[in-house]
């Protein structure tokens, strides 16, 4: 800086000024006040951004009564701190302080390739998107409604840019009387294995009592190694975004595959939200007896499903786990669309759908992602599942988001079927009005095949009529299912959603399609291995004559049957009747069967020689050895599966460029499926149609 001060007075001409400037240091500062960037231009405004930027990340000045303070002078004041808290007399040291010590920023510091350490003080979070593997080496954290505590297993956590952005929160957590020094040492102890000496250091110089440390894990799934491997699909769970702040926090970020973000983007429920679950989860963990049925109702993109979530973890943080019912055809929390399910859930829910697969308890295939045109079927289906509810866990019940005219009606037969002890009703301003469903109101209403009943004392009602209208099984008629009532709960919602009743088709067909990858997923082998394409997996043989066939979502001529088939996501069921003893096939089901469900897979192909059926799927084989019937409905194959199928020459399979619209039933009104019967490229000179023949 003296030697260009000196060249300064020689020569007062602008280029010699300008080379001065250029020779400065870059990362040092001057003591003069912060220039103001309304009055600079933009280009100046940004490169002025720039080196605050990097003089920030540098650690050698930073922002204090609003002058930017040298290292020299920081040090001077440094120094001066310490005298006067030298000449202070120093108090003894307190066992815990009552308040917590909040801190600006959460310390994030690199553990190695691949792993970060980070410092959350009591009350603090750090909202991040991406996903990595949490450990909490110290403390107690609570991610997604669901508690990491130290030495338990680590947790997958996925926070994806489809969904509201998932936060790390330090909570409280119980300790015996330690000084501040003692817990410090627990702390460094133990680091010793993930940061080296400085970093412990510099890291420690952050501690304060009840904070927790957490180490941050690179993960590498085979669910999401397959969902990125397709194009446009890889913005779900990384994005790149130009940022001015580049320092050692986000290089350690970027190392574990995680990005830190705005605490606005993170989840965000409401008081009248964690009042709901904390007395259900109160009522769950005190109750021996009885296990309480909850019911969640409300119109669409309300927050029902982020809900169910959380109260899912919240359960499992005191019972060991947790029964759901699936009752929405379309968003579908554990199993691809078109599906009616029952599952026991034993691990934290810590992600969107497409990223926790399941295999349920007892599944239908429906076959379609709405019931508008078939209600009496929706009921019996539910009905059959409900039926192997053992009574031995909490319940939750996902409805659908259909709550107007036809909708509510169906809502009401729904209460009165499953008799729950608890309905937790969704309201928001920005929603359709939707009635009250007070026990009152649910008693004087006709449903779409249930009577209002009378009022007795106990405001309940018993279903000796209906049970006999929906055909309950013998035992269930001997003792006629009793309601003595519920409670109504309300949670007032604040959900935003990117959802316009323009987009919502479309965005809901997204998410069913990262399902159904999500699911697909499971045939790929686990990581470190490669990802192997589809079309280069073995697919199980199946002769015609050992399934039965039926489609489900249309009315179908017996000679297209098989086109209908071939290239389809099909249902992998067990039927009662025996479909042995055909000498050949196809064989035809006269009526969709209500039955279960083991699983989905792809029929690749149809060997009509061999009269084989090429199946690929997921399913065990010893599950497969009871499967003997094939459903087709409306859920097709993601179009990006057929799009990227790598290494083929030539004409790619199930793709053309000659199909006529014309023909009876080629039209997406007709017959067409959930995803649309064509697709066409737009923008290009040679548009594709990516055809399904029925």
């Amino acid at each position: 800086m003296a030697d260009s001060l000196l060249l300064l007075k020689r020569v007062s001409s602008r280029h010699t000024w300008l080379r001065a400037r250029k020779a400065r240091p870059q990362l040092i500062l001057s003591r003069r006040p912060r220039r103001r960037f309304r009055n600079l231009r933009w280009r100046s405004r940004r490169r002025l951004r720039r080196r605050l930027l990097q003089a920030q990340a540098a650690g050698g000045d930073w922002l204090q009564g609003g002058c930017l303070v040298s290292g020299a002078a920081a040090l001077q004041r440094l120094k001066t701190s310490v005298r006067r808290r030298a000449s202070s007399p120093e108090p003894a040291e307190d066992p815990i302080p009552s308040g917590p010590t909040i801190l600006p920023i959460p310390p994030v510091r690199p553990a190695g390739s691949g792993r970060a350490v980070l410092l959350l003080p009591l009350g603090q979070g750090f909202t991040f998107s991406g996903i990595c593997r949490v450990t909490c080496l110290y403390g107690q954290v609570q991610v997604f409604g669901f508690t990491i505590s130290q030495g338990q297993p680590a947790q997958n956590v996925f926070s994806t840019y489809t969904h509201s952005r998932l936060t790390i929160n330090a909570v409280h957590y119980s300790v015996h009387e330690k000084s501040k020094k003692e817990m410090k040492r627990e702390a460094r102890v133990l680091l010793r294995p993930y940061l080296n000496q400085d970093d412990r250091y510099c890291l420690m110089g952050s501690f304060s009592p009840l904070c927790s440390i957490v180490l941050l894990e690179r993960l590498k799934t085979s669910t999401v190694n397959f969902i990125i491997s397709h194009p446009g699909l890889s913005y779900i769970f990384v994005q790149e975004v130009r940022t001015f702040q580049i320092n050692s926090e986000y290089f350690a970020l970027r190392s574990v595959g995680i990005r830190r973000e705005k605490k606005k983007t993170g989840l965000r429920l409401t008081e009248s939200a964690f009042a709901v679950m904390e007395e259900l989860v109160s009522i769950s963990s005190e109750e021996v007896d009885s296990c309480p049925v909850i019911l969640v109702c409300g119109c669409q993109d309300i927050g029902k499903s982020t809900f169910n979530r959380y109260l899912i973890n919240q359960l499992l943080n005191s019972v060991s786990c947790v029964d759901y019912l699936e009752c929405d055809l379309g968003q579908t929390e554990f199993t691809p669309p078109g599906c009616i399910s029952l599952l026991n859930i034993t691990e934290p829910v810590l992600g969107p759908p497409f990223t926790h697969q399941r295999t349920p308890q007892k599944m239908v295939y429906y076959g379609k992602t709405s019931c508008k045109n078939n209600f009496e079927n929706y009921i019996e289906v539910i009905k059959y599942v409900f039926s192997s509810y053992k009574r031995e866990a909490p319940l939750i019940i996902n409805t659908m988001g259909w709550v107007a005219d036809q909708g509510l009606l169906l809502l009401i037969d729904l209460i009165r079927l499953l008799s729950p002890s608890h309905v937790v009703q969704f309201n928001s301003d920005r929603s359709k009005y939707m009635p009250d469903l007070t026990p009152d109101f649910v008693d004087d209403m006709d449903g779409l095949y249930t009577r209002r009943k009378s009022r007795v004392r106990n405001r309940g009602f018993h279903l000796p009529e209906f049970a006999e209208s929906l055909e309950f099984a013998d035992e269930e008629k001997e003792s006629p299912v009793m309601s003595t009532g519920y409670k109504l709960m309300f949670v007032k919602s604040e959900f935003v959603t990117g959802k316009t009743p323009r987009n919502r088709e479309s965005h809901n067909r997204v998410l069913r399609e990262l399902a159904v990858l999500g699911y697909l997923s499971q045939l790929q082998p686990p990581v470190p291995k490669p990802l192997r394409d589809l079309h280069g997996l073995t697919p199980y043989q199946v002769p015609f004559n050992a399934v039965a066939l039926r489609i489900i979502h249309a009315d179908v001529a017996p000679t297209h049957i098989l086109y209908a088939v071939n290239a389809s996501w099909i249902g992998l069921c067990k039927i009662l009747d025996d479909v042995r003893g055909y000498a050949s096939g196809p064989i035809l089901l006269a009526q969709s069967p209500i039955c279960d469900c083991v699983g989905f897979g792809i029929c690749r192909g149809i060997d009509m020689e061999k009269r084989l059926y090429h199946i690929l799927t997921p399913v065990p084989p010893e599950e497969l050895r009871h499967v003997n019937c094939l459903l087709v409905g409306a859920v097709s194959i993601p179009q990006c599966v057929l799009k990227s199928q790598r290494g083929l020459e030539g004409t790619i399979p199930y793709v053309t460029t000659d199909y006529n619209f014309k023909l009876p039933g080629a039209s997406e009104k007709i017959g067409a499926r959930e995803s649309g019967a064509t697709y066409k490229e737009k923008g290009h000179p040679k548009a594709k149609f990516y055809r399904k023949t029925y």
